[in-house]
C-alpha cells in the first residue's frame, strides 16, 4: 500500500444497505468509529477506510462517478459499485456531515483529475514516438485511442476481443518482417510498442470491468428507484383516497374538541366542588370537635348542677329545720318573756309593798 497516515478523519456510525430489500439500513458498527480518507500514492487513488478493531468495515475507493448524498442533517450515503453496496454514515452533528461531504467532493475532483492525467499519459504512451529515427507511425494507435475514448465517455458497450493489441501487432508486422529483421532499432521500437499496447490493454480491461460494475450498480439503483417510485405512487393514491374523508375527519375532530372542552369544564367544576367539599368536611370536623368539647363541658356542668341541687336541698332542709328551731326558740323566749313580765310585776308589787312598809314604819 502507498498510504500510511490519514489525510482526514472523523467519527460516525456506519450502516450498509440491506442486500435483500435494498431499502433498510443495517448497522455495521455497534458504536461510533473512526472513518478516514487515505491517499494511495502507489495507485494514485483516494480511499475511505474504517476499522472496527481489526475488521475493515469500509474500504471504498473514490471514483469520479461517485456521489455523496446528504439524506438528513446528520446522515449521508454513497454507492460503491466495486463493493456492490451502499454505505451510510450517521454523524453527531451537521457540521461533521458537511465537513465529510466537502472532503468527499474535494477528493472526488482530485480522483477525476488524476484519472484524466492517467488517460493523457496512456494516450501519449500509445502514440508513435516523435523521436524515432525512422519516423514510423504505428497503425495500432488509432484503434486503441478510439476504444479508450469510448470507455472514458460512457463506460458501456466496450469489447476488447476485436481490437486485441497482440493480434493487430501480428497483422501489421507480418508484411514487413523481412525488412524489420535487418533493423535492430526498429525491432526495439516494435517491442516497446508491444509492451505499451499490453499495458494499455490491461488498463483498458480494468476500466472495462469498472465500467461494467458501474453499469450493474446503476441498474440496481435504477430498479431500487423504480420500486421506490411505485411505492410513492401507491402512497399518493392512498393519500388521495383519504383526502375525501378530510371534511368528515375535520368535523369529527371539531366535535371531539368541543366534547373535550365540555369535559374539561365539567372536570374543572367537579374539582372546584371537590375542593369546596373538602373545606366543608374540614369545617365539619372542627365543628364536631367543638361539639364534643361542649358536650363534655355540658356533662360536667350537669354533674356540678346535680351537686349544687343536692347541696341546695340540704341547705333548704337545714334552713327549714333552722326555721322550726327558731320558731320554737321564739315561742320559748315569748314564754320566758311572759314569765319574766309576771316576775317583774310581782317584784314591782313587792317593792311597792316594801316601800309602803318602810313609810309606815
Amino acid at each position: 500500500m502507498g498510504f500510511n497516515q490519514p489525510i482526514y478523519s472523523t467519527r460516525a456510525h456506519i450502516f450498509q444497505i440491506d442486500p435483500n430489500t435494498k431499502k433498510n439500513w443495517m448497522p455495521t458498527s455497534k458504536h461510533a468509529v473512526t472513518v478516514s480518507y487515505f491517499y494511495d500514492s502507489t495507485r494514485n487513488v483516494y480511499r475511505i477506510i474504517s476499522l472496527d478493531g481489526s475488521k475493515a468495515i469500509i474500504n471504498s475507493t473514490i471514483t469520479p462517478n461517485m456521489t455523496f448524498t446528504k439524506t438528513s442533517h446528520k446522515f449521508g450515503q454513497w454507492a460503491d459499485s466495486r463493493a456492490n453496496t451502499v454505505y451510510g454514515l450517521g454523524f453527531s452533528s451537521e457540521h461533521h456531515l458537511a465537513k465529510f461531504a466537502d472532503k468527499f467532493s474535494e477528493y472526488k475532483e482530485a480522483a477525476r483529475m488524476a484519472k484524466e492525467k492517467s488517460l493523457e499519459k496512456m494516450e501519449l504512451a500509445s502514440s508513435p514516438s516523435q523521436e524515432s529515427p525512422a519516423d514510423i507511425h504505428s497503425p495500432l494507435t488509432p484503434p486503441v485511442t478510439a476504444d479508450f475514448c469510448r470507455i472514458n465517455g460512457t463506460g458501456d458497450d466496450v469489447t476488447l476481443s476485436d481490437v486485441s493489441p497482440n493480434s493487430m501487432l501480428q497483422s501489421d508486422l507480418s508484411p514487413t518482417t523481412p525488412t524489420l529483421a535487418h533493423s535492430p532499432t526498429t525491432n526495439k521500437h516494435w517491442e516497446a510498442e508491444l509492451a505499451t499496447l499490453k499495458s494499455n490493454n490491461a488498463k483498458l480491461t480494468a476500466a472495462l470491468l469498472e465500467s461494467t460494475a458501474n453499469v450493474k450498480q446503476w441498474k440496481q439503483q435504477l430498479a431500487a428507484y423504480q420500486e421506490e417510485a411505485e411505492r410513492l405512487h401507491k402512497r399518493v393514491s392512498e393519500l388521495e383516497s383519504q383526502s375525501s374523508q378530510t371534511n368528515v375527519i375535520k368535523s369529527q375532530k371539531t366535535e371531539l374538541n368541543q366534547t373535550i372542552e365540555e369535559l374539561e369544564c365539567t372536570l374543572k367544576a367537579k374539582e372546584e366542588e371537590m375542593v369546596r367539599l373538602k373545606e366543608e368536611v374540614e369545617n365539619a370536623k372542627q365543628l364536631q370537635t367543638q361539639k364534643d368539647e361542649l358536650t363534655k363541658k355540658l356533662e360536667e356542668t350537669d354533674l356540678r348542677n346535680k351537686e349544687f341541687e343536692e347541696q341546695l336541698a340540704d341547705l333548704e332542709q337545714r334552713l327549714e329545720s333552722s326555721q322550726v328551731d327558731q320558731e320554737n326558740l321564739r315561742k320559748n323566749l315569748k314564754t320566758l318573756l311572759e314569765i319574766l313580765d309576771g316576775k317583774i310585776f310581782e317584784l314591782t308589787e313587792l317593792r311597792d309593798n316594801l316601800s309602803k312598809l318602810i313609810e309606815d314604819s
